[in-house]
């Protein structure tokens, strides 16, 4: 039955299944979930999922935007308010914890919520009780917390858009969702699936031809799902019941390829399981500087020197006599490391998580907090 419920996230390459994986884990427990990831990677999809094949399945999954909804109004969402709390209240209302009582409740882009409405809500994870506006009783709160960001929040706490604080509270179990140009091996079976809710409605689908398809892989899909997902229903009203050859795709869907173009088909040896990483750090999803250094296989423990170009952090075996910063040296050699990496794989991040034997999620994060591209 899980297997089914996860079906509903298209896709078995690598980075899908990884997905997947971290999914099956945290839906064992209460965790508080964030999903970081690009706009129209398909976020709450993942957080319907992980709803779905968590013990609160019975219960209810309540979803709310906090960038669609006026930082005034937010308040009044999240938590209800009491008859006569403000001008036009003029009957109590539930807010969206209480409609989520002892189910989920699914707070998207919470990266664009209010810094007032942050202490709010830290307030609310940290002790689990909460206030209708205009009331003065404590309502309980047993409700699983779910939220999703585009943004990269460490650099809105530099900003000073987000709490730290708060921060720390979602960050317990992280899930990135990757990009679509970042598994172009999913791509046949998301347009099999789009076309079939559109076959579904009784309208003919058209089929895409091996260049056609060849293109629309090597394209960089800044939309990612959503695009794509827009691009089936075009083709579906231009071309019904017939073939799509590269030639007909709108302009910018006709990339240039190479003679020896191919399908990108999924490669069988990355969906081994990894090496396992131990306690609280395989939780979430995290690995220490030095481990990643260490354990990656690219670097000589003994002298500091990166496999097989003998390239360290300084470019010559530190001197201990004159002292040395440790922790400067290790991140130096990481972000080495993890450029090597990138470049032998040319740019697949999944591929460059298994060459430094680390899961794809922790990697990302290291591209971001080191921003490297």
């Amino acid at each position: 039955m899980k297997e089914e419920l996860l079906s509903s996230l298209v896709g078995n390459g690598p980075a899908m299944q990884q997905v997947k994986k971290l999914i099956q884990q945290v839906a064992k427990t209460d965790a508080t979930v964030l999903i970081l990831g690009e706009s129209g990677t398909g976020k709450e999809v993942v957080a319907q999922t992980l709803h779905s094949v968590s013990n609160r399945s019975n219960q209810a999954f309540i979803p709310i935007n906090c960038g669609a909804i006026p930082g005034e109004l937010l308040e009044s969402e999240l938590f209800g308010h009491e008859k006569g709390a403000f001008t036009g209240a003029i009957t109590a209302r539930k807010g969206r914890f209480e409609m989520a009582e002892k189910g989920s409740i699914f707070l998207d882009e919470i990266g664009d919520m209010p810094l007032p409405m942050q202490v709010k809500l830290l307030r609310v994870l940290q002790e689990r009780i909460y206030e209708r506006v205009g009331g003065n009783k404590s309502f309980e709160c047993d409700v699983r917390v779910i939220a999703a960001t585009h943004r990269n929040l460490e650099d809105n706490i530099a900003d000073g858009t987000f709490r730290e604080d708060l921060f720390y509270r979602l960050n317990v179990f992280p899930i990135e969702m990757p990009s679509l140009r970042e598994r172009p091996e999913d791509i046949p079976d998301l347009f099999d699936f789009m076309f079939n809710k559109i076959q579904e409605t009784g309208r003919e689908i058209p089929k895409l031809s091996e260049k056609a398809m060849i293109a629309l892989q090597h394209y960089s899909w800044p939309g990612n799902v959503r695009e794509l997902g827009n691009l089936s229903e075009r083709l579906s009203i231009l071309f019904p019941g017939l073939s799509v050859e590269y030639d007909d795709l709108p302009v910018k869907y006709q990339i240039e390829l190479p003679e020896d173009a191919s399908l990108i088909r999924i490669d069988a040896s990355q969906l081994t399981p990894g090496t396992a990483e131990s306690g609280a750090n395989a939780q979430a999803g995290q690995v220490s500087e030095t481990e990643i250094v260490m354990e990656s296989g690219l670097v000589d423990a003994s002298d500091g020197a990166l496999g097989d170009d003998g390239l360290s952090a300084s470019g010559a075996t530190p001197n201990l006599e004159d002292g040395l910063d440790l922790k400067s040296y290790l991140v130096e050699m990481e972000v080495q490391l993890i450029q090597k990496a990138l470049v032998q794989t040319d740019g697949n991040v999944s591929q460059a998580a298994k060459l430094l034997q680390t899961n794809r999620t922790t990697l990302v994060e290291k591209i971001r907090k080191f921003n490297l591209n």
